[in-house]
């Protein structure tokens, strides 16, 4: 099958973040800042709100686009947290980083803690419901804050236990077109919208290998596409690695879906990826630009 024509996938110019104009010519690179005893990906490394800091000025440095800070685990299996649980783990981290020179998105599900951090200087809602949950959509309308919509079947205590699909791109085509359709009816502008597939999030290996191929179906709509690959277990069944080796694959898979036209891939190792994509970015430039040094 011949590759997809990116450049006709490639959405508007500019993806408004609070104060941030962020340019989509180029792919963008999230930052994961996992502020919480459980995650799947770093095992509570930066549970401890320095260590989360410290880790989040180093993905800056690495080069990250945006931050992604949450304060609960959204494994397969696992369980929420209050709100004052969230809040305690994420404010730290958003009063050091929100006045930064990148913006910073707050990875929640529930109203309170969004409005808490938009107050706090987030500049993004990453919302695994994707703004479902009672008085989530009125929250996010009511801030200047892009959205991340996502999709997802069932919730983290039992997406994983048998996902089922007919057309799994189409269906998710469907669900994220409706979210987006219920944000612009309450205000939020395709320019501050962001949609995401939700890879590992109720799918089977197959389902997450059939979303890749088919983000160009989803980037049509216009609206940038995050991918979320980085250290899944679907790389872990594709390369027999475990979540600490899965590095390579991460990056590989970045590629990919930006390749087929994603425009922001969220992910653990910023520097990796960013070389990665600066390798992908000058020679898609130059086929381009027809230049051949």
């Amino acid at each position: 099958m011949a590759a997809p024509d990116v450049s006709r996938l490639t959405p508007r110019a500019v993806l408004r973040v609070g104060r941030f104009d962020l340019a989509l010519e180029r792919p963008l690179v999230m930052g994961v800042v996992n502020v919480t005893p459980d995650s799947f990906s770093d095992g509570g490394r930066f549970h401890d709100p320095r260590k989360a800091i410290e880790h989040a000025r180093r993905l800056v440095e690495e080069g990250a686009d945006i931050l992604d800070v949450g304060g609960e685990s959204t494994r397969p299996g696992s369980l929420p947290v209050d709100v004052q649980e969230e809040l305690r783990r994420i404010l730290p981290v958003l009063d050091a980083m929100a006045g930064g020179p990148v913006p910073v998105s707050v990875d929640t599900s529930k109203p309170e803690v969004m409005r808490a951090a938009v107050d706090a200087g987030a500049a993004m809602i990453n919302d695994i419901y994707a703004l479902r949950q009672p008085g989530a959509l009125e929250a996010a309308a009511a801030t200047d804050a892009a959205v991340c919509l996502m999709h997802m079947q069932g919730d983290p205590r039992t997406m994983q236990d048998d996902p089922v699909y007919g057309d799994v791109v189409a269906e998710v085509k469907a669900f994220l077109d409706e979210r987006v359709a219920a944000c612009e009816a309450a205000g939020i502008g395709r320019d501050r919208i962001v949609v995401d597939p939700g890879f590992g999030f109720g799918k089977k290996p197959v389902h997450n290998l059939d979303l890749i191929r088919g983000i160009p179906m989803l980037a049509a709509a216009g609206l940038p596409v995050l991918a979320g690959l980085s250290r899944k277990s679907v790389l872990g069944k594709i390369t027999g690695r475990m979540v600490g080796d899965r590095i390579h694959s991460s990056v590989a898979a970045a590629i990919v879906a930006v390749a087929r036209g994603a425009r922001i891939v969220r992910v653990h190792d910023v520097a990796a990826t960013r070389d990665a994509l600066a390798v992908w970015t000058a020679v898609e430039n130059s086929g381009m630009n027809g230049h051949g040094r």
